[in-house]
């Protein structure tokens, strides 16, 4: 089933690159209202003009007309984002203040941003590092890397597959997940042996984001490599990638605490404390927006960076490539990126979100170009979302617009169709031993036939606040 629109129906399966927060009300939020990272390879609206040529000049003056007026609209303080082609930076720049009080304005080389669930990918690609020497395998039982055991589920064990396609079978936790700096930071052996979650699916069958699973992925990369986290990422990631202004390391380092933007609920309210993330491989990174380009070009380049290569090609390759089919025709898990593939283009992703930042990595992986966005505040309801995603939907018309389809589908089927996809759908990712669990009930998705052979989904309305239709 096509669908002539931009679709996020993936909502239903599988919810992309959240860290998540700490409170039942933010809980209920995040179950119920974050927009996806994922969305069906879809044939959106035809071109209508060509597109624009991908230049810095046209890129710039196109931003600088949507982001300022789209923070101020939406009490966001800050924004950065980096647009890359032909393996170099085409352009980087700051948008609002890394700092409010002080006007301290967002510099793409210089302001840190917390990049939430989007340093998962440097997390998958340490562990991709480590397949290509010999000392991960995939298909193995992960208990063998790792010193306490996760039980198997009907008989089946969790391996590194499962961890990086987010099909190990683990229920959302919110423990220990979020704190603020003065907060204990617990070491990540002792926060996976104490935080374990309950398994709610077989391993291999049912897509649902787990901070824990990548988390886990983070400390079988210490233990394999006999090296602590942090100093692994230093040394294999980060140095030959010359990402001078990055670290996964809680507090930060006192070389990069002035350089860090403060986060926000929204602009118009005080800033809030560092947030210490406990899974930190799942999503502790902070770095600067042009320090992020330089892992951007390597994995646009096949692993590799200047003169450095963090991926052999056919690593690289694996990773970009080896998708998990379970819906046919719905964008896939890739080994740690996702696919979000728009207007007839190949696009692998991941978004990430702290309680404060909000965040998205999007590479056109066979255009040679990429977009990474980061907003320092949450915004007025939830404003950032909106800004992030209605970002890159512009920037895939404008620059990659699809071809006009060929052909469509017959009123009486779309209407059929309609009326068999309606219905009411709870998230993979969830609670389920917990009284978490009764968010669930409340956070249901509904999708609505409108009887006109179009479909909506409850939780999903324009940037203008019009409820989205599709049609097949």
């Amino acid at each position: 089933m096509q669908i002539n629109h931009v679709c996020h129906i993936g909502l239903l399966l599988l919810t992309m690159g959240s860290m998540g927060v700490p409170d039942e009300a933010s809980a209920q939020a995040e179950v119920a209202s974050v927009p996806p990272a994922v969305s069906p390879a879809v044939v959106p609206t035809p071109a209508i003009t060509p597109p624009h040529a991908f230049t810095a000049a046209d890129a710039e003056a196109w931003l600088d007309g949507y982001m300022p007026y789209a923070l101020r609209s939406g009490d966001v303080a800050g924004a950065v984002v980096v647009l890359v082609k032909d393996n170099q930076v085409l352009l980087g720049k700051g948008y609002g203040y890394a700092d409010v009080e002080k006007r301290i304005p967002v510099s793409s080389a210089s302001t840190l941003f917390r990049w939430g669930s989007v340093s998962k990918l440097f997390t998958w690609t340490a562990v991709m590092q480590l397949v290509e020497a010999g000392k991960i395998d995939l298909d193995a039982d992960v208990n063998q890397y790792i010193d306490f055991r996760i039980p198997p589920r009907e008989g089946k064990p969790i391996t590194m597959r499962n961890v990086m396609t987010h099909t190990a079978g683990f229920e959302e936790r919110l423990t220990g997940l979020i704190g603020v700096e003065g907060d204990a930071v617990v070491p990540l052996g002792d926060f996976l042996k104490r935080y374990i979650p309950e398994r709610v699916y077989s391993p291999a069958e049912t897509p649902a984001y787990s901070n824990y699973a990548a988390a886990l992925a983070g400390y079988i990369v210490a233990r394999v490599s006999q090296t602590p986290f942090d100093d692994y990422m230093d040394e294999h990631l980060f140095r030959p990638l010359q990402m001078s202004n990055s670290t996964f390391r809680q507090p930060l380092p006192e070389s990069l605490k002035p350089k860090i933007s403060k986060g926000y609920q929204a602009a118009s309210l005080p800033a809030k404390p560092f947030e210490i993330v406990g899974p930190a491989p799942a999503g502790s990174l902070s770095s600067t927006a042009d320090d992020m380009a330089h892992f951007m070009i390597a994995h646009l380049q096949n692993g590799r960076y200047g003169s450095n290569q963090i991926l052999r090609p056919d690593t690289a390759a694996q990773m970009h490539g080896t998708s998990l089919t379970i819906l046919p025709r719905v964008n896939r898990m890739l080994l740690g990126f996702y696919e979000n593939n728009y207007n007839g283009h190949r696009v692998i992703s991941h978004g990430g979100d702290t309680q404060w930042f909000h965040s998205e990595l999007n590479l056109f992986i066979n255009d040679g170009a990429g977009l990474l966005v980061s907003m320092n505040s949450t915004g007025k309801d939830g404003a950032a979302q909106g800004v992030r995603s209605t970002l890159f939907h512009e920037f895939a018309d404008r620059y990659f617009p699809a071809p006009a389809p060929d052909g469509k589908v017959d009123e009486k089927a779309a209407a059929e169709h309609a009326g068999m996809i309606a219905g009411r759908y709870i998230g993979s990712r969830r609670f389920e031993s917990s009284f978490m669990s009764l968010l669930n009930i409340i956070s249901e998705t509904k999708v609505i036939d409108n009887g006109d052979g179009t479909i909506g989904v409850s939780s999903i309305v324009s940037p203008s606040g019009v409820p989205e239709r599709w049609l097949e």
